[in-house]
């Protein structure tokens, strides 16, 4: 049997380590509630010590080898484990656990945050279920198959990370420069929760500030009619109630509305009743409208029928002691404190899906969050994926060039796509979606961005961060780094943002992954030059260019990662690097 907590855990020693690091303890790890827009009160975090092995492929496990700490990636220091997972192996996970005795009569539910890529699920030597994808929530019914003492939890992983070409991201098996540590397996809270026999499944809240209303939909698992009822509160006074079926519209007359500068936030009760069976859970939302208008003939974004400018900053995600897991939820969120101190209002989540706990936080801080779809296809070249496409004008449907060439591979792409954004779609600081990034996987990026604005016109759309543009999406995307911040002369009726841009470098003695390897695009040797150069470069380029038509802007990047060290904090979130904010908006 695995115990819960264990005295003998620590990080693996010699790597670089956040503060955060200290306050993560095996009996207490990611203690939070997990699912912030759906909220019960019975349920059990399985965080942990858990038993691993790592074995071949086709090897079945016979003795495990020690102890692993879920949910930190089997890469990573705080896992206690430290290495690799290759293409030719699986990683095998147990753990035994126990349901408390109010359970009774109710049905289970195993919820995973994230497992990369490929999970197979058993229950007391009985399948449960597997899941593919390695960046969104999956939830398996195990009602039929628990015991009222004890029970046996055994997960299966394999993860070709880059050798396969499913949507991987920034993880590779030879890590350097901008690509990083393959994240293998377990990498969010694994969890427990006991609901009614029949029990609301999910909520999809969709605000509409015009008609002062929030549409609510609920999915809820018997069939027949249901009666419902949504309450909306404000700091816990009643202030809208709704009653109907699956579907309706409560009434917000004069709402509050949610923006960087006041992100204000309502409290949701909804309750399903239908005959004896009932159902409750909780959530919040916020009222907010994305649209695009015109500002004096320019094209502009607008939130809450206002011209905003946005200015933000890339966030790949990555920490030197989780790689894709944050040690703690307070490390979770200082990224997004320290985004927002800097002087940014948006960020730009970049080729990662976070644990809906990081949403969460943005929609707390009034952050913007441009969301990325993750990356797949062939691996990334320079030459391939962003500078032969415009020279030769390129069409995305030659399904080779980008490793797109098997139906199936593009298919995985559109399954994860809407899982994505179905998984996203409540947190109302979601303004974007970026379906690709520099060409790279890149394929049908005009019908995809179409789908995607059919399936959510609640959102803008950037069909091809950088590069790879065909004049698709709702925004003209442009990403400059080696020259001279400036707008094109021939333009078309989209809105211009520069998604990436900066990428200024400095490396912190003492606070970097690998000491004598740099990756950056401009380097300077003091904190002085940097911030002299960063000063410069938002008032000098960046802030007229906002008169003439930019209406966005995301800085590369919000910190370093691993041997990439053009961020504005260290990879070890020790040193901010510059003294003050800038605010250009």
């Amino acid at each position: 049997m695995c115990s819960v907590a264990h005295k003998d855990w620590a990080p693996v020693e010699g790597q670089l380590l956040t503060q955060w690091a200290n306050e993560v303890k095996p009996d207490n790890v990611l203690p939070e509630y997990p699912r912030p827009q759906l909220v019960r009160d019975d349920w059990l975090n399985l965080n942990g010590l858990w038993d691993y092995a790592i074995l071949p492929l086709a090897a079945e496990v016979d003795e495990y080898e020690g102890e692993i700490l879920v949910p930190f990636p089997v890469e990573s220091a705080l896992s206690g484990v430290k290495r690799p997972l290759l293409p030719e192996q699986r990683l095998w996970y147990r753990r035994n656990f126990a349901l408390p005795e109010q359970w009774q009569d109710q049905r289970i539910l195993l919820h995973f945050g994230a497992v990369d890529w490929k999970a197979q699920v058993w229950v007391n030597g009985d399948e449960a279920g597997e899941h593919t994808g390695g960046f969104y929530p999956f939830t398996l019914d195990i009602t039929e198959l628990v015991r009222e003492d004890n029970n046996e939890l055994t997960v299966v992983v394999w993860d070709p990370t880059d050798s396969c070409g499913q949507e991987q991201g920034k993880q590779v098996l030879d890590p350097g420069g901008i690509f990083y540590t393959a994240v293998s397996g377990i990498w969010q809270t694994v969890w427990l929760e006991a609901v009614p026999q029949q029990y609301i499944r999910n909520l999809k809240l969709t605000p509409d500030i015009d008609a002062e209303q929030l549409k609510v939909e609920i999915d809820w698992t018997g069939d027949g009619p249901v009666q419902t009822e949504a309450v909306a509160l404000d700091d816990g006074k009643e202030v809208a109630v709704a009653r109907g079926g699956r579907e309706f519209n409560l009434n917000l007359p004069k709402a509050k509305l949610w923006s960087p500068e006041s992100p204000y936030l309502y409290d949701l009760k909804v309750r399903v009743q239908q005959g004896e069976l009932s159902d409750e859970v909780s959530s919040y939302f916020g009222m907010r409208k994305l649209s695009i208008g015109e500002d004096q003939g320019t094209p502009r974004l607008f939130l809450n029928n206002e011209p905003l400018f946005q200015h933000g900053v890339l966030d790949q995600g990555y920490w030197p002691d989780g790689l894709y897991t944050a040690p703690t939820d307070a490390a979770l969120k200082y990224d997004l404190e320290v985004t927002k101190q800097l002087g940014f209002n948006m960020t730009r989540k970049h080729i990662k899906v976070e644990p809906a706990r990081w949403y969460y936080h943005c929609d707390k801080l009034g952050l913007i969050v441009w969301q990325d779809m993750i990356n797949g296809g062939s691996k990334f070249k320079i030459w391939q994926h962003s500078v032969k496409p415009q020279l030769i004008k390129a069409k995305d449907n030659k399904y080779k060039a980008s490793g797109r060439q098997h139906s199936a591979n593009r298919d995985n792409f559109r399954k994860e796509l809407k899982e994505m954004m179905d998984t996203l779609y409540n947190f109302p600081c979601i303004a974007m979606w970026v379906p690709f990034n520099e060409g790279w996987g890149q394929f049908d990026a005009i019908q995809v961005a179409e789908w995607v604005k059919e399936y959510d016109p609640t959102r803008w759309v950037d069909h091809a961060s950088g590069w790879f543009d065909q004049g698709g999406g709702d925004v003209n995307s442009l990403h400059i780094y080696f020259r001279q911040l400036k707008l094109p002369k021939r333009r078309d009726q989209r809105p211009l943002v520069i998604s990436e841009y900066g990428g200024y470098s400095l490396q912190i003695p003492g606070h970097v992954w690998h000491q004598g390897k740099e990756f950056g695009y401009r380097k300077f040797k003091t904190g002085e030059e940097l911030e002299q150069a960063y000063t410069a470069l938002l008032e000098d380029q960046l802030q007229p260019l906002i008169a003439q038509g930019l209406c966005a802007a995301v800085y590369t990047q919000i910190t370093d990662v691993e041997t990439e060290v053009n961020g504005l904090m260290t990879y070890d979130r020790e040193v901010i690097k510059l003294s003050k904010p800038l605010k250009i908006y």
